[in-house]
């Protein structure tokens, strides 16, 4: 317990790993190679749109308990808004059709047996083979074990897992799907709530952590990028920051929180994840119209999910490679079409578009294929000193804001049960 923890990386994996070790009493220093801390999920001010921005928008949703654990550690539980119930609105941009779905709170889903909370145009039977997904074993894709098509494929199925695994369903892995549905769908509406950050990224995930820290005595340290790790047979040695080199004592601690290029470059041997999936986000400045619900589901379009904040309208399409190389403006033209056709907002603006930003992540998760799940490295490292965390890690789910911060906290949990 006299050791010093060493988390290296500020994302939401850093962040709750150094929130979780420093209730515990653990002297803590957090090293951020960047000039903020979140990682892919931050705030920021965009001079493009005169405003602050997320870098990408992140759904959360009531039965994400770490995540929720997390905001009340940090003390800002308050932050997140969604419905007093779980549901979803969408619009069918091909059929123009509009519905909401609707669950129940209860486990037992009463909602499939009503055709006015259920997805139209779809029967009791239609939701039998999503038991499939339940226990698909490992090693499978989504397409090998339900079949990829019909209404309630295209309508409910394609959208929720294209959102959580980022990339085309058919060929996610089976075991993460499983592990959405198991946490979501099949666990009732109480765990389906969806919730989002009003007031942005970083007011609501990050600012609070970060003075939580400060109070707590812990030093994160912005701009000071690890450059090498010394490795013996059995332990890490010594941190190297460029010009600075951190000898590790025989009770200090390191957990390597960093992407997974960036950990397969620092320690040798490892075995990570190597091909990416992208997300494309766009930010309109333009206040949301009052029928426009706060999350709206998008089909047959390049828009996919759009989100109404206060003074700004913004939108997510995942797996979003096939747009990576669109020119910005084009790009902006067919998102704003598709959004104006949906949501009432009026097309023909003096300026021709609100003021606009594109952000395009070119590696924002792992691409969660059973191959690259495979990949996936545990939290425990032949360096009996050294942890992983981070959403890429084996956590049993796919790269979300949910899996990054239970990575944090089993590192954690690792570090605070070592001797």
């Amino acid at each position: 317990m006299s050791g010093t923890v060493h988390i290296i990386g500020a994302g939401l994996a850093g962040l709750s790993a150094a929130v979780r070790l420093s209730a515990g009493g653990r002297t803590v220093v957090v090293h951020e190679a960047t000039a903020f801390a979140g990682g892919r999920c931050r705030s920021y001010h965009d001079a493009s749109i005169g405003m602050t921005i997320d870098n990408g928008n992140h759904l959360l949703l009531s039965g994400n308990h770490a995540a929720l654990d997390y905001l009340r550690s940090i003390g800002a539980q308050d932050r997140l808004i969604g419905p007093p119930s779980a549901e979803f609105c969408f619009v069918d941009l091909a059929g123009g059709g509009r519905w909401t779905l609707r669950f129940n709170d209860g486990r037992i889903p009463f909602w499939v047996f009503d055709a006015k909370r259920r997805v139209p145009d779809t029967s009791v039977s239609d939701y039998l083979p999503l038991a499939r997904l339940l226990r698909p074993g490992r090693g499978k894709s989504v397409g090998e074990v339900i079949a990829c098509k019909g209404v309630l494929y295209d309508r409910l199925v394609e959208p929720l897992l294209l959102a959580a695994l980022n990339i085309d369903a058919p060929l996610g892995a089976a075991r993460l799907a499983s592990a959405v549905i198991r946490e979501t769908l099949a666990a009732g509406g109480r765990a389906c709530r969806p919730l989002i950050a009003r007031e942005g990224l970083g007011p609501t995930l990050i600012e609070p952590a970060l003075a939580y820290l400060q109070a707590r005595g812990v030093h994160v340290r912005m701009e000071h990028q690890l450059r090498g790790v010394r490795l013996g047979a059995d332990r890490a040695e010594a941190l190297e920051f460029g010009g600075e080199t951190v000898e590790l004592g025989r009770d200090d601690k390191v957990i390597l929180a960093v992407p997974p290029y960036i950990a397969a470059s620092l320690l040798r041997g490892i075995v990570v994840p190597t091909e990416f999936r992208a997300i494309v986000n766009a930010h309109f400045r333009i206040a949301p119209p009052a029928a426009l619900p706060p999350i709206l589901g998008v089909l047959n379009a390049t828009v996919q999910w759009i989100f109404a904040f206060p003074g700004r309208v913004s939108v997510t399409i995942s797996a979003g490679d096939r747009l990576i190389d669109v020119p910005r403006e084009e790009l902006a033209r067919t998102i704003w079409s598709e959004v104006v056709r949906v949501s009432g907002l009026p097309g023909a603006l003096p300026e021709g578009l609100p003021p606009w930003q594109i952000v395009r992540e070119r590696r924002a998760t792992f691409a969660a294929t059973p191959a690259q799940d495979a990949r996936r490295p545990g939290a425990i490292t032949q360096w009996r000193n050294l942890v992983l965390a981070g959403d890429w890690t084996d956590t049993g789910l796919p790269a979300t804001i949910e899996g990054a911060i239970r990575s944090g906290n089993f590192a954690a949990g690792i570090i605070a049960n070592q001797p």
